[in-house]
């Protein structure tokens, strides 16, 4: 009697061994395919802004339309302030793959219907068919941040927000350079032809996606919250215990370096350099440098406890501010430009990237998409506030007490938060990454 008893035994210890060789070595390819889904879904998104805020006022001047109404521009962005309004509704009606698909074809559609809208003499109809784009677009970042939040595990939300970062920037890239190119080479149906083809190619891996089913979906005692509910989700989430707190440590962490950075290109030209020299500086090797500095810090997350990451990249962030300080004090200022370039985009992105992963920390899985969206909506709203409280410093202070100020609010920013949550949050996901040994196996 004890044989075959020993046999079923063995049977399940070989089935067990089998079971977790198979993991071994099949996690590591839903790793690669989520990485390139998330890759694909985030240069979808970077690509039409990129044509929106660099290649379409160029075009607009170009077709002598006023700076007035190329200003206007800007109110094509509204969908992606605002969009946290209605992430409750992606987050709890129907499945991820059943929100991205449709909307990145939409995309798609979209760009091929601007090509009967040329710039000349259609304004307002163009206006209205950009402002659906960037509904589109935002509502698919919603559902993107949400898909990220539900998937990523701890030790790998480094690197998907590295992928994040790195793919936007592409995809502006993309955008703002390779569309701007082939409108000067074929024209304007040439090019949204082309963007359509790039959007179709981030498709594909949205057709083979999988995901697992919501808790929710899995509870049948747990009932979908009703339309009003659904509609006012941002306000309860946003009313969670730490939750106000914990926007305040974000904001803090890339308040100063906004404040600088964003006023560096007026200070290039007010030291004489020319459009060439700056779109080279700025354009093509901070553009280059950000990449890099996506890749570095979305290893760095992956690699070292949140703690440890935050920490040194928030203060490479501070330091990198100081080669532009130095130029604006006379001391070789090319020189000092290159440097304060290469520095500061590439610390900048590491820090964006360590900041974003700590947001997706704090983000429930179940409504990924409503907190992570909160989060990156108010932190466009800082941005904005530290952009304007730069300028006024600038304005009546100089470059030089800009810089300085800007450098030690960041380094501030990044103290108060590491030293706030090393005493703990009242938000558990946050407390459970914070110092968390991160593996590569887990």
């Amino acid at each position: 009697r004890d044989q075959p008893r020993s046999r079923g035994l063995g049977d399940v210890y070989k089935r067990q061994r089998h079971n977790r060789h198979r993991a071994k070595h099949d996690d590591p390819v839903s790793k690669h395919r989520l990485f390139l889904l998330l890759a694909a879904l985030y240069l979808a998104q970077g690509l039409p802004y990129g044509f929106f805020t660099q290649a379409l006022p160029v075009l607009m001047r170009e077709q002598g339309y006023s700076l007035t109404a190329i200003s206007a521009v800007s109110l094509l962005f509204i969908p992606w302030a605002t969009k946290f309004l209605w992430a409750p509704w992606v987050d709890h009606r129907g499945t991820r793959r059943g929100w991205l698909l449709p909307l990145q074809i939409a995309g798609v559609v979209l760009a091929l219907g601007l090509t009967a809208l040329p710039l000349d003499g259609h304004f307002t109809a163009l206006f209205i068919a950009l402002f659906l784009f960037n509904c589109v677009a935002a509502t698919q970042d919603i559902a993107t941040d949400g898909l990220a939040v539900r998937l990523l595990t701890a030790p790998q939300r480094g690197l998907g927000n590295g992928i994040q970062v790195g793919g936007y920037r592409i995809g502006m890239i993309l955008g703002g350079g390779l569309l701007l190119w082939l409108y000067a080479v074929a024209g304007w149906a040439v090019m949204l032809t082309g963007m359509a083809a790039l959007l179709a190619l981030t498709v594909i891996p949205v057709f083979f996606m999988h995901e697992p089913a919501p808790v929710a979906a899995r509870a049948p005692a747990v009932v979908t919250p009703a339309f009003k509910q659904l509609m006012l989700g941002w306000w309860s989430r946003l009313r969670r215990p730490g939750m106000a707190g914990f926007i305040g440590l974000i904001a803090a962490y890339k308040f100063g370096d906004t404040m600088a950075s964003a006023h560096i290109g007026p200070m290039m030209v007010d030291l004489g350099l020319s459009n060439t020299d700056i779109a080279l500086i700025k354009g093509t090797v901070g553009s280059v440098m950000a990449l890099a500095g996506a890749a570095l810090g979305g290893l760095l997350v992956w690699s070292l406890q949140r703690r440890t990451a935050l920490y040194l990249c928030g203060m490479l962030q501070a330091l990198s501010i100081a080669p532009y300080l130095l130029a604006s004090l006379g001391v070789a200022p090319l020189a000092m430009l290159w440097t304060g370039s290469v520095v500061e985009s590439l610390c900048g992105a590491m820090a964006t990237v360590a900041l974003f992963t700590l947001m997706m920390d704090a983000s429930d899985p179940e409504h990924g998409g409503t907190d992570y969206t909160l989060l990156a909506c108010i932190i466009v709203l800082v941005m904005g506030t530290a952009v304007f409280a730069g300028g006024l410093i600038g304005d009546h202070l100089g470059y030089a007490v800009l810089l300085v100020v800007g450098m030690a609010a960041s380094a501030a920013g990044c103290l108060a938060l590491v030293a706030a949550l090393d005493r703990g949050s009242p938000l558990e996901r946050v407390n459970q990454a914070w110092r968390s040994p991160t593996s590569p196996q887990r």
